[in-house]
């Protein structure tokens, strides 16, 4: 990453240094989860789209420790696998919103809500901005080489409810407190980098 852009990262030191955490990843280019992967402070574990796991790549991203998910239906591998990942004290890199979109955090899924309820792990909000800017790009599908593209960490916050219910309600209000947490994140990020 540091070799094609300029990645700026900003609050890493938030990231706590051990245990499990999620990284909460706002998704607006297809450059996103790689650039967080390149500068975070610890290895990510993301769960990437099985059509992603074809040829040489399929290997390349098992070997770098990614989960393969199936996202047409419930996929309990990968649940399984995301939850071993936390189980053993990992980072866990989420996209909330689900798939690549405008960026802004403004429909979550609930898949973080229940990995961050089920496992009581917390989660860091990570804002990448300046990866869909288009003015310099010589291939249109990445950012333009060698440009600037932040990386800015928030602070770490605990999602589930004090009383540790893993009921559908308390999945739905953990849902609501992320995408509060997530979107004041990006706010403040915006305004920190001027983007």
């Amino acid at each position: 990453m540091h070799g094609l852009w300029k990645p700026r990262v900003l609050g890493a030191w938030r990231v706590p240094a051990s245990g499990p955490v999620i990284l909460a990843v706002n998704h607006s280019h297809n450059i996103d989860g790689p650039m967080l992967m390149g500068t975070a402070p610890r290895p990510v574990h993301f769960l990437i789209k099985k059509e992603a796991f074809v040829g040489p790549l399929d290997p390349f991203l098992r070997g770098i420790g990614q989960l393969k998910v199936d996202r047409r239906a419930a996929d309990r591998a990968a649940v399984t696998d995301a939850l071993g990942v936390l189980g053993n004290g990992g980072v866990l890199g989420i996209f909330p919103e689900g798939s690549r979109g405008e960026g802004d955090f403004a429909s979550l899924r609930g898949g973080l809500a229940y990995f961050a309820v089920r496992s009581g792990a917390p989660v860091v909000p990570v804002a990448v901005l300046g990866s869909r800017e288009s003015r310099g790009r010589l291939i249109p599908a990445l950012p333009a080489l060698r440009g600037r593209v932040d990386v800015v960490f928030g602070d770490a916050f605990e999602a589930g409810d004090s009383g540790g219910r893993r009921t559908r309600k308390a999945m739905d209000d953990a849902t609501v407190r992320i995408q509060e947490r997530l979107t004041a994140h990006l706010e403040n990020a915006r305004r920190l980098t001027g983007r």
